[in-house]
């Protein structure tokens, strides 16, 4: 361990621990102490530090940047990981806007995917509607793009706007098309470990005309916490292709109309009795 790791103040020191455990997804207090140079009493301090930001847990001997069925992980370790199969299913989604249409995203790294792609605007005149700062930022300055932002209460951990008062601006809405994303989906329900999100995206998918949920594989067969809605809320479910024959089966079961997306050209149409 360098001197100058060593030395470096409590706040540099924080930033960096959280950028390792965001790339790596996990670590223990004795690799950081190593890493760092510092006593296991000074990690235990700085890990306390970031875990009351919300940018990691402590378990014990550790932490983690990684979700779990209780919480869901900082908007910075999401936009991390299965990229490839997120930028597959949002091409597929982004078959189902026209120009002209009213459009709900929410603030989910899946379906910024999304927004990534209206950027170059190859899809105008739209209006999209988002509490995800993310995609606020991304589409502040596109032409031909009618930017809504939702407002309420600011979640550093998701980076979106949250609350009562975002329950409420979203009520007086009516969207042709919400794109949302969930943390697991079992058994005909899509789950999310946290209630105060929850209540959001309900009242998004009310707002729409048309649902559509937007997941990775790695979401399938799993549980969290707290059951968002029946996937029957959703006219269409779109998955990338890293999902297993046993996890679509399920889907054919509970008569969910699907599409597999195609992480490398192209994509796979396979729709569940409706």
């Amino acid at each position: 361990m360098s001197s100058s790791s060593a030395q470096q103040g409590p706040a540099a020191r924080q930033a960096a621990m959280a950028e390792q455990v965001l790339a790596d997804g996990s670590a223990t207090a004795a690799e950081l102490a190593e890493r760092f140079g510092v006593s296991l009493m000074t990690i235990h301090r700085d890990l306390d530090e970031l875990e009351r930001q919300g940018i990691v847990r402590k378990f014990r001997g550790g932490v983690t940047a990684q979700p779990s069925g209780v919480f869901e992980s900082n908007v910075q370790y999401r936009l991390k990981t299965m990229r490839a199969e997120k930028a597959a299913v949002a091409e597929h989604a982004l078959r189902l806007i026209e120009p002209g249409m009213a459009i709900m995203l929410d603030d989910s790294t899946s379906t910024l995917e999304i927004a990534r792609r209206l950027r170059l605007g190859e899809v105008t005149p739209l209006t999209v509607v988002t509490n995800f700062l993310e995609a606020i930022n991304l589409l502040s300055d596109q032409r031909g793009i009618h930017l809504m932002a939702l407002g309420g209460d600011y979640d550093p951990l998701h980076s979106s706007f949250l609350g009562v008062s975002c329950v409420e601006a979203i009520e007086q809405l009516r969207v042709d098309v919400c794109f949302a994303s969930t943390s697991a989906v079992h058994g005909g329900y899509a789950y999310h470990q946290e209630q105060h999100i929850v209540s959001v995206k309900r009242a998004m998918l009310d707002s729409a005309a048309r649902n559509v949920l937007l997941i990775d594989h790695t979401k399938l067969g799993r549980v969290a916490l707290h059951r968002v809605v029946p996937l029957s809320r959703f006219d269409l479910v779109l998955v990338d292709d890293g999902a297993p024959a046993e996890a679509l089966r399920d889907l054919d079961e509970q008569k969910v109309r699907y599409e597999v997306c195609a992480t490398k050209g192209g994509s796979h149409d396979r729709a569940g009795a409706t």
